[in-house]
C-alpha cells in the first residue's frame, strides 16, 4: 500500500516549489516538516528573476511582485563616497519578471497558499525519523509513532537534512569566512529604499537590503556586517544592535542613523559544502540539503526553486511510466554542476 506517490521532508522554498510541481502533474504529495509552524524569519530576502519566473510558472507568485521591492540596483560605497552602481535592468537580462526583495517567509507563504490551492497542507511539528527503501518505495517512520508509504522522498530539509544523513550521503565541505552580524531593523537614515547598498570597509564589509515590513506599512532592512572572531560567541538581539549602531556610522559614514528595533536577529558563519551525490535509489535531496555557500549575490532560495523544478516534472514522468526512472539521473548531471559554480563564485 502506498499513503502517496511523493513524500516531501521541509516546507522551506524549496520542499513547497517542488510540491506544488509535482501536484501540477497530478502526482499526490505529503509535505512534512519538523517545525510546529511556519517560521515568521527570514535569512534569505533576495529572489532573483529566475526564481520569480519559477514561482510565476507554478502559479505561485500571488502578489508578491506588487508587495515586494523590485532589487533593480546595488550601489557599493568606499569611504563613504559611492564607487559602483548595477542596474539590473542595464545588463540585457531578458526576463518576464523582476528580481525581488522579499523575505523567505513571504515567498514560502506564497507558495503555501498555492499548495493549498492544489489540496494538499503542510503537516507541522513532524519529524522525519528513519528511512526504509525497497525496489517498489520507500517507508519512513515520522515523530508520533506514524509510518508515511512513498514512492519516491525528496529531502529539501536544509542544511542539517536529516534526510541526507538518513541515506548516508556525506556532506564535505569548509568554512568560508568568518561570521557575520545579521539583523532586520526599524531604522531612520537617508537612504531610500529603491535598492540595496554595500560599504567596503578595511574592517569589513557592509550590507543593507530594505524589504517591507509584513507587520505594517513601512519598511525594515537587512543588515549584514562582516565581524570576524565572533564564532563561539552567543550574542543576544540587544548586543547585536548595539554592534550595529556602532558600525553602521563608521563604515557607512553616515551620522544621521537612529536603529529602533530589530524583528530578527543572527550571527551567522558562511560554510561551503556540496553532497557528492543527490540521489539514492528512491530518496533524492534538493536546496540547502545538497549544497551550501555564501550568501553574498542572495542565489540560496535561486538555486533551491531551480534544484526542485527541474527535479519535479523529471519525477512526474518517472511517477507517470512516462520515461524510465533514469531520467532522475539527468537531475544530478543538469543541477550539481550549477551549484558547483555558484559555490565557487559566491566564495
Amino acid at each position: 500500500m502506498t499513503d502517496t506517490e511523493a513524500l516531501v521532508v521541509g516546507a522551506g522554498p524549496t520542499g513547497l516549489t517542488a510540491a506544488c510541481a509535482l501536484r501540477l502533474q497530478g502526482v499526490s504529495v505529503r509535505v512534512i516538516d519538523a517545525n510546529e509552524a511556519p517560521s515568521r524569519s527570514s535569512r534569505a530576502n533576495f529572489m532573483h528573476a529566475r526564481g520569480a519566473e519559477v514561482l510565476d510558472r507554478l502559479g505561485a507568485l500571488g502578489d508578491l511582485a506588487e508587495s515586494a521591492i523590485s532589487a533593480l540596483t546595488i550601489t557599493v560605497h568606499v569611504a563613504g563616497e559611492p564607487v559602483s552602481v548595477v542596474r539590473f535592468g542595464d545588463v540585457g537580462l531578458r526576463t518576464s519578471r523582476p528580481a525581488l526583495l522579499a523575505p523567505q517567509s513571504r515567498v514560502e507563504e506564497s507558495l503555501r497558499e498555492r499548495l493549498a490551492d492544489l489540496g494538499t497542507e503542510v503537516e507541522w511539528g513532524t519529524r522525519l525519523e528513519a528511512l526504509h527503501q525497497e525496489p517498489d518505495g520507500v517507508d519512513a517512520s515520522v515523530s508520533g509513532g506514524s509510518r508515511i508509504r512513498a514512492q519516491w522522498v525528496v529531502g529539501a530539509d536544509g542544511a542539517h537534512s536529516t534526510t541526507r544523513k538518513l541515506i548516508g550521503e556525506p556532506f564535505p565541505g569548509t568554512p568560508v569566512a568568518d561570521t557575520w552580524l545579521l539583523a532586520d531593523v526599524h531604522l531612520d537614515w537617508p537612504l531610500e529604499p529603491n535598492g540595496s547598498y554595500g560599504w567596503l570597509h578595511a574592517d569589513g564589509v557592509l550590507g543593507a537590503l530594505p524589504m517591507r515590513d509584513p507587520d505594517g506599512p513601512g519598511i525594515i532592512w537587512r543588515l549584514m556586517a562582516y565581524e570576524p572572531g565572533l564564532a563561539d560567541t552567543q550574542l543576544t538581539t540587544d548586543e547585536i544592535l548595539e554592534r550595529l549602531r556602532r558600525i553602521l556610522p563608521e563604515r557607512t559614514r553616515i551620522s544621521d542613523i537612529h536603529v529602533h528595533d530589530a524583528t530578527w536577529s543572527s550571527v551567522f558563519r558562511i560554510h561551503r559544502r556540496l553532497a557528492n551525490t543527490y540521489r539514492r535509489e528512491r530518496v533524492l535531496i534538493a536546496g540547502d540539503a545538497a549544497h551550501i555557500h555564501s550568501p553574498m549575490g542572495g542565489q540560496g532560495m535561486l538555486t533551491g526553486v531551480g534544484d526542485a523544478e527541474n527535479l519535479a516534472w523529471k519525477l512526474a514522468l518517472v511517477q507517470r511510466g512516462l520515461a524510465t526512472p533514469d531520467l532522475l539521473d539527468t537531475y544530478q548531471e543538469e543541477r550539481r554542476p550549477l551549484a558547483e559554480s555558484v559555490l565557487r563564485t559566491t566564495t
